[in-house]
């Protein structure tokens, strides 16, 4: 009797590790906003995660930095849908033995293409976001952990538009992108406090009359590695970990 209780135990406990610790992640951005419904579903890669080095002998695991916005054909900023709370409120981490007050740490290759996509130039001449002009909670939320969904509208105005996403991990340095490298060096990504491989784009071209209910987004390029123009680059030779970071992106429509 006691063999039996012990092995159902056994096998409960085998369940509960591989069920109840697989929380869904699901981020709702722009509650309040009007439009039709759309989930992303991000599936992380191999490399989502990465262990930052922030000291000799101690390493942090970082997430990514993500912003997902919507243009029109023609390439034209519309909105952003989501951006993670880092990016979109400058509320960034100090590293030990970096030499900023934390009030002036801006991370200009977090995700260069979206921030000048965006367009907005604030007072120390740089796109991403401050502490004093945040972009609002409705479309910012912590970095998610794992793979991840997100659920938001589009504005019904919108029947042929483009869905963007960029990504990008700090510190996912490698024999190109190199800590070491320094500015107007071709592998140069901000130091190394701020650097890493450079962030990496995807997007689709959405077409509501077409019937389609799910599109799939594919890499299109990556970012200025050091955050200094809102460039798109196609050859992505160089980047290595950073192709793993993101496995599949789907985007469906109700």
């Amino acid at each position: 009797m006691k063999k039996g209780l012990l092995l159902t135990a056994i096998i409960l406990a085998a369940f509960c590790v591989s069920t109840c610790n697989s929380k869904e992640i699901v981020i709702t951005s722009g509650e309040n906003k009007t439009g039709r419904d759309i989930t992303l579903i991000v599936e992380g890669g191999e490399h989502y995660t990465h262990m930052l080095k922030v000291m000799k002998f101690f390493k942090v695991k970082t997430t990514p930095q993500i912003a997902v916005w919507i243009e029109d054909t023609d390439g034209n900023y519309v909105e952003t849908i989501y951006v993670t709370k880092r990016a979109g409120t400058q509320d960034w981490r100090k590293t030990p033995g970096e030499g900023v007050p934390i009030e002036k740490i801006r991370r200009k290759s977090s995700l260069p293409y979206w921030a000048h996509k965006r367009g907005v130039l604030y007072e120390d001449g740089l796109y991403l976001p401050t502490k004093d002009k945040p972009l609002p909670d409705a479309v910012t939320s912590a970095s998610p952990k794992g793979s991840f969904s997100l659920v938001t509208k589009v504005p019904d105005t919108l029947t042929k538009f483009v869905i963007l996403a960029e990504f990008n991990n700090s510190g996912d340095f490698n024999d190109f992108y190199t800590e070491d490298a320094k500015p107007g060096d071709p592998g140069y990504t901000g130091g190394i406090y701020a650097g890493g491989q450079p962030a990496v784009v995807y997007a689709v071209e959405i077409d509501l009359t077409s019937g389609a209910e799910s599109y799939e987004m594919r890499l299109i390029g990556h970012s200025s590695p050091d955050g200094e123009s809102g460039n798109l680059y196609e050859d992505t030779s160089k980047i290595t970990t950073g192709l793993h970071l993101i496995k599949k992106i789907k985007v469906n429509f109700k």
